[in-house]
């Protein structure tokens, strides 16, 4: 029996088996569902590894707890200390490596239709193969000649990139927005419960909206300073009431019975957390306080400006991931047809599929024998830019000179601008959305 679970481990890491690896007691799993998480801790290890990577205090601490460390980098001719392998050159090439793993995965992927043939197989399996590739194209970056030459040429297209990743994102928050009010509302007409659930969620996002825009004014504005504190907040507040208004106004519910007020609060609820990262970006401003130099417009608890750092630290790393995992199976895949249900994002759940059984493994669905759910190349490409905007974003950006991961979030203009115009681009989208169908009513015929 042993040695039949060793056998099917290995197959599952060498061979094209769908990866099963846990325990039996575990609940059934896509195949799908199964190839999407590994491909996303696949991205998660590689961003931790360059978290590390631009961290001098994690720098700091190899060097006092691993022995003989200053002759292991000597050894692996990483330079003094390992220099080579810290700083934000060796960010662009580990995820120059990620890119090119994924991109090649892209094109690879093209018009792939089922998962019976033998390139899904190479998609859904072969886990093992696949992390050592990854690992090597991690590696094989350091080997790059030219150095110079190519950072300087990467880092303009990791720019573009991470910019597309950016408008990717937007574009799947606002279909986001519309796919949750249209799931939840096709349940309706089967359970009157689901009106109480729209608005008790609805109620709860505009809470959450309006509290931060009191929370920003309080905190982030100041008499003497945060002239574009005040003058953004106000803006984005306004345009957030503009687009809500919109959805429920009458020309709009003509055309969209659907539309309501849960969509404008996702979207108001997204934009506050860009004005608030923005602001938290924003070099901080001093005023002269009782003769006393004093930064103004930080956040106020913990008598510090460490915490409003750590708050977008933590939600930009959540949405970051929330959206690569969202857009790798969600933008290819029509949502009108699904049954009402609280957790909608994967997929129904409803039809019935092929299972294997593993054994003492975990059982796998096989739910893309007829078709697949999703696209695999544009899976990869969401991945590929992912890896981009990862890099840029560790890096600061542009600003990248003496960066240290600590400091991801210390005052930067470019970031505050980017942050503050996707604030707009995502209202914008979503007011597209709203009004297209008045503007070009042709596309829109059923």
């Amino acid at each position: 029996f042993c040695y039949l679970c060793c056998v099917h481990v290995l197959a599952c890491c060498c061979g094209s088996a769908a990866c099963s690896c846990c325990c039996k007691c575990c609940p059934k799993i896509k195949q799908s569902t199964g190839t999407r998480i590994m491909y996303a801790l696949y991205f998660l290890l590689v961003t931790v590894l360059c978290a590390v990577m631009m961290s001098p205090t994690v720098e700091q601490a190899l060097k006092e707890n691993i022995p003989f460390y200053a002759e292991f980098c000597q050894t692996v001719n990483a330079g003094e200390d390992c220099k080579t392998l810290v700083g934000y050159a060796a960010v662009y090439k580990v995820c120059f490596g990620m890119a090119c793993f994924f991109f090649f995965f892209c094109i690879f992927t093209i018009r792939v239709n089922n998962s019976t043939g033998c390139r899904a197989a190479v998609h859904n399996g072969f886990w093992l193969l696949k992390f050592i590739a990854l690992v090597a194209c991690c590696a094989g970056g350091f080997f790059l000649p030219n150095e110079s030459t190519f950072l300087e040429v990467w880092r303009y297209i990791g720019a573009v990139g991470g910019f597309i990743f950016l408008l990717i994102q937007l574009m799947l928050l606002v279909e986001f927005a519309h796919r949750w009010n249209a799931n939840w509302y096709s349940g309706v007409k089967y359970n009157r419960l689901w009106y109480a659930a729209l608005a008790f969620v609805t109620l709860v996002l505009f809470s959450v909206g309006v509290g931060a825009v009191i929370f920003m004014g309080i905190f982030y504005t100041h008499p003497e300073a945060c002239l574009l504190n005040k003058i953004f907040l106000g803006i984005n507040g306004s345009l957030c009431l503009v687009v809500s208004l919109l959805a429920i106004s009458p020309f709009i519910q003509k055309l969209q019975p659907n539309s309501g007020l849960l969509q404008p609060g996702v979207i108001t609820v997204y934009v506050m957390y860009l004005t608030f990262s923005a602001f938290s970006s924003k070099p901080k401003e001093m005023v002269v306080i009782d003769g006393v130099n004093t930064t103004v417009c930080v956040f106020p608890f913990n008598s510090g400006t460490e915490s409003d750092k750590k708050i977008v630290t933590g939600l930009g790393t959540v949405i970051l991931f929330g959206c690569v995992l969202y857009s790798c199976g969600n933008l290819n895949v029509s949502f009108t047809l699904q049954r009402a249900r609280c957790c909608f994002c994967f997929g129904d759940d409803t039809e019935e599929y092929d299972e294997e059984q593993t054994g003492s493994g975990q059982n796998v669905v096989y739910d893309e024998r007829e078709g697949t759910i999703y696209s695999y190349a544009f899976f990869h490409f969401v991945f590929f830019l992912g890896s981009l905007y990862v890099m840029m974003t560790a890096t600061n950006w542009f600003h990248y000179d003496n960066h240290k991961i600590e400091k991801l979030l210390d005052g930067s203009w470019s970031v505050f601008w980017v942050k503050m115009a996707s604030c707009w681009v995502c209202l914008i989208l979503y007011m597209w959305t709203l009004v297209a169908p008045i503007v070009c009513p042709k596309r829109f015929v059923a």
